[in-house]
């Protein structure tokens, strides 16, 4: 009765909601919040500066996030390589001594807290020409208009920075007097004139008072209170922001140390000073309003502009458009003539009678249609990592963040479990369903930020290899069984592979082997054919009459894997082979290949196992040494439980040692030869009981269909910045954010899935006139990618 109502209620779903109806939500959901979002960005203003500098909230305990960017964590050699040949002069009391500190700590971490506390402290990295000087102007007054006017004088050499602020020095002196805040007044008011000059030519910064912790002030400090300091600022932001007569004012409020304060301020020594961590990140914002423009890293999305289209970009969008507007002419001529053609009623009979039957889908109308739908996609790809319409924020792990949703996965997972169609050994619905589950805890993994966390990592890397494993397993398997070495069979893998990178690489302005895993997977199945296919070629009939084939096919395998050893351990031979032209355009990143390098050797055995155990079992399933029935165990009882017995000892052993690494690059070394332990340990608990064989999650098998889709897709419109951030299209609620983004990014996936299996039956027919026609075509689009991509480079150079 139970099974029963579950399908009758599974029907009923799925009769109100199908994955098209899914698709029509996800765009009325994108259109609608990108409305809402461009309302936003007219109301508030699209400056993400201003957000960086007045608005954010904290991740855990010390990961600050900006309001609707992402925040770059500068290294020593990226602040020297910004600020090269600059001046920053920091002007103020000793809360702007201690942001001054903080500042060139970025660029010298071994600079002391050192020298007069109230005098001037200057600072000068003679190598990279950078000069940070601290000027001691503890009141707004005279003193320090004096400072500031000599700047505006032409004959004089400015400070590319001005970072300038004052109050508490005022309070104390005066005991908080209206007297003291009148002055005040004034003396912003003289000085206000002289800071927009300077902001024509300067970035000049003035930092809003922080609040302090009244019940740690000592005595002579007790007249500092936050209601006082409250009042200072509104008389800076007031002047400030009416000194110009322009709409806005030249000068920047660094009013985002107050909330930092107020959640840190407690932690202060002395109720006045900021915690060092707190400073550290005030001077990381001065640094990514400053440099991010200049370095432009792709996790600084905070004042950024958006990147310019290059002009492979343009002729994408112009062909997008083009094939946009072709097929609206096409079903507008398609439904005239279908409205000519409808039932018209016979007088005589009563009855209707259709005039012309409709005829089927043309070739040119799906590719009209696959491509006006890719069009929208791709758009809606460039929006949301390219233009400055929706947000990003900065990935922050916790162990909750990771854990939890693995958990809901499994549990979904457990629940839609149904009978499989046949019940051997890695089955199609057995793979897609490893397919999936695994794809889903990579995403998870990817938008939590868990490769923080050695032992989680470890493990991902052995889900990487699992993918490889199974392109070794499965395009063994299909040689070795089919023989089909024909050129149709490589065109429509390799199209299948790399048609939603190659459009990607054109629209996001990225190279091929920033989408790694592609050229990994594409590259190892060249190696598996040309492995197979070149002579004698050995296949599954040939080597049925004769043992000796089988002997043929192992010395072809042990070629390889020492091909494999000496590439993987000359790194040199590797580079020369694959900095050839062409090779290199499509595996250099950032101007070499050690990356492509780090990533093939990085599991470089696995795809070899995967096509030794294909091997291995094919033969055993040939000699009918595995029960493959439904319900039966894979081998005798006692060979069963003890091989059960090793594979979960093995794999246990191997979470021991993932979880027990000091170090990513320790664990890396070991992790090519040791990754196949848990695979096959995997494998072998999955497929050994005869029960876990004849069943499979529909619900990971869904997802593991378009597991590539998933894996690529996510580069972009799930995550940000080029993975290295999260989309945010609900802003301010980051469970319904993901809930929603997920939503969309899962619908974009299984379209650009379908749209790729439609296009690859038309651009890659089975007749080898027609074949060999759409390659000359295709080699011709690349020669002239090539070309246009020459061009472009050195035009940015």
């Amino acid at each position: 009765m139970a099974a029963l109502a579950y399908n009758l209620g599974k029907r009923e779903i799925n009769h109100y909601f199908s994955v098209r109806s899914a698709k029509v939500l996800a765009l009325v959901a994108v259109l609608l919040l990108a409305a809402c979002h461009l309302a936003s960005r007219r109301y508030r203003g699209n400056d993400s500066c201003e957000y960086l500098l007045s608005s954010g909230r904290f991740l855990g305990e010390k990961v600050w996030q900006p309001h609707s960017c992402m925040m770059h964590k500068y290294k020593i050699s990226e602040a020297k390589n910004c600020l090269v040949d600059k001046h920053i002069a920091f002007i103020g009391d000793s809360r702007i001594r201690q942001l001054f500190y903080s500042f060139v700590k970025i660029i010298n971490p071994q600079f002391k807290e050192e020298g007069n506390k109230h005098g001037n402290i200057p600072f000068e990295d003679k190598i990279a020409s950078v000069k940070v000087d601290f000027l001691w102007h503890p009141e707004v007054n005279g003193s320090m208009k004096q400072c500031i006017k000599v700047w505006t004088e032409d004959s004089v050499t400015k400070p590319h920075v001005i970072v300038a602020g004052a109050a508490t020095w005022s309070i104390k002196i005066h005991n908080g007097s209206n007297e003291a805040l009148s002055q005040y007044k004034m003396n912003i008011t003289s000085i206000a004139p002289l800071l927009e000059k300077l902001a024509k030519t300067s970035d000049v910064y003035w930092v809003l008072q922080d609040p302090v912790y009244e019940d740690l002030l000592s005595e002579n400090r007790k007249m500092i209170t936050n209601e006082k300091i409250d009042a200072y600022n509104e008389a800076a932001v007031s002047i400030l922001n009416s000194s110009t007569r322009n709409s806005k004012s030249n000068v920047k409020m660094f009013s985002v140390s107050k909330l930092i304060a107020q959640e840190t301020i407690m932690e202060s020594l002395d109720g006045l000073h900021l915690p060092e961590s707190s400073r550290e990140t005030s001077a990381m914002i001065l640094m990514n309003v400053y440099c991010n423009k200049i370095l432009k890293p792709v996790d600084g999305s905070c004042c950024q502009p958006r990147p310019p289209l290059t002009l492979i970009q343009k002729l994408a969008a112009c062909f997008f458009t083009l094939s946009i507007i072709g097929y609206l002419i096409f079903y507008i001529i398609h439904r005239n003539a279908h409205r000519k053609n409808k039932p018209c009623t016979d007088l005589e009979s009563g009855e209707e009678k259709k005039n012309i039957i409709n005829a089927p889908v043309s070739p040119l109308e799906i590719l009209l249609q696959s491509f006006c739908k890719l069009g929208l996609i791709m758009a809606y790809f460039y929006i949301c990592d390219r233009a400055n319409l929706f947000m990003k924020e900065n990935k922050f792990y916790t162990h909750s963040t990771f854990f939890i949703p693995i958990i809901y996965i499994l549990v979904l997972g457990v629940f839609y479990n149904e009978n499989t169609k046949e019940t051997k050994v890695l089955n199609r619905e057995q793979t897609d369903e490893w397919k999936g589950w695994m794809q889903l805890v990579i995403l998870i993994y990817h938008i939590s930020g868990a490769s923080t966390f050695l032992p989680v990592y470890m493990h991902i890397r052995v889900l990487v290899a699992a993918y490889l494993f199974q392109t070794g397993y499965g395009h063994f398997s299909y040689f070795w069984i089919k023989g089909d070495f024909g050129i149709h069979r490589v065109c429509q893998v390799l199209f299948r592979l790399n048609f939603l990178v190659v459009v990607l690489c054109i629209v996001m302005d990225r190279p091929y082997q920033f989408y790694y895993f592609v050229p990994l997977v594409t590259v190892w199945f060249m190696v598996i054919y040309v492995t197979l296919a070149l002579w004698p070629q050995i296949i599954q009939k040939k080597a049925n009459g004769n043992c000796f084939w089988h002997f043929g096919l192992l010395l072809k395998l042990a070629f390889l894997l020492l091909c494999i050893c000496f590439l993987a351990y000359s790194q040199g031979a590797f580079e020369k082979i694959f900095s050839l032209w062409p090779l290199s355009k499509c595996f250099e990143l950032k101007g070499n290949v050690y990356e492509w390098w780090f990533r093939w050797r990085l599991d470089r055995y696995v795809v070899f196992h995967g096509m030794l155990f294909a091997f291995i079992y094919l033969a055993l399933q040939k000699r009918q040494v595995l029960s493959e029935g439904k319900g039966e165990p894979l081998f005798s009882n006692k060979i069963s439980n003890f091989l059960l017995f090793i594979s979960v000892v093995s794999f246990l052993t191997y979470s021991i040692w993932a979880s027990s690494c000091k170090n990513k690059a320790e664990c890396n070394e070991l992790h090519p030869s040791v990754s196949v332990v848990q695979i096959l340990a995997f494998i072998l608990i999955r497929n050994i009981p005869g029960y876990a064989r004849s069943v499979y999650s529909s619900f990971f098998a869904w997802f593991g269909k378009i597991s590539l889709e998933l894996f690529i897709c996510q580069y972009h419109i799930w995550l940000a910045a080029d993975t290295r951030g999260i989309l945010v299209l609900i802003p301010g609620n980051p469970m319904l954010n993901i809930i929603v983004s997920t939503f969309i990014f899962v619908c974009v996936a299984h379209e650009i899935s379908q749209i790729t299996n439609d296009l690859a039956q038309i651009i890659i027919p089975k007749e080898n006139s027609s074949l060999l026609k759409r390659l000359a075509c295709i080699a011709a689009f690349f020669c002239g990618l090539l070309i246009l991509s020459s061009i472009q480079d050195k035009s940015r150079h």
